[in-house]
């Protein structure tokens, strides 16, 4: 008989708004996969209201946002808003992408516990992960 196994981390990468690159966002959902998390990665182009129902039917315990457009302080509060619509409140929230130092503390105020910014060591963000999430 074995020992029982810890549930694992499930983290869910999204994509919202109109961005169509991605290369990001599945390098770090590789690394996140490759770090024993179990790892759902939406694709391009979602809505804020698909990226809270795929969190709430994922039973996610982390939401991870990848911007590139520009468009993250619109974009970022609807998704938040959605998700607590949905009652999904107790997942860590973090955010990446192309995102200005200025824009930190609103980004903050809703939620977010990290900002990874182009050149973040894709370890950096496992261990953020990991030391964020309770299980």
């Amino acid at each position: 008989m074995s020992a029982p196994t810890a549930a694992k981390i499930r983290v869910l990468i999204a994509k919202p708004g109109l961005d169509g690159h991605d290369r990001g966002a599945k390098v770090v959902a590789r690394a996140l996969r490759d770090g024993g998390c179990e790892v759902i990665y939406t694709g391009i182009r979602q809505t804020p209201e698909m990226i809270a129902e795929a969190a709430l039917q994922e039973d996610v315990d982390v939401v991870g946002l990848s911007i590139l457009s520009g468009a993250h302080l619109e974009l970022f509060p609807r998704v938040v808003a959605e998700l607590k619509k949905r009652g999904v409140s107790d997942v860590v929230l973090f955010c990446g992408g192309i995102i200005p130092e200025e824009d930190t503390k609103a980004l903050e105020g809703l939620g977010f516990s990290a900002i990874f910014r182009p050149g973040t060591n894709t370890q950096d963000i496992v261990k953020f992960v990991y030391e964020h999430v309770q299980k």
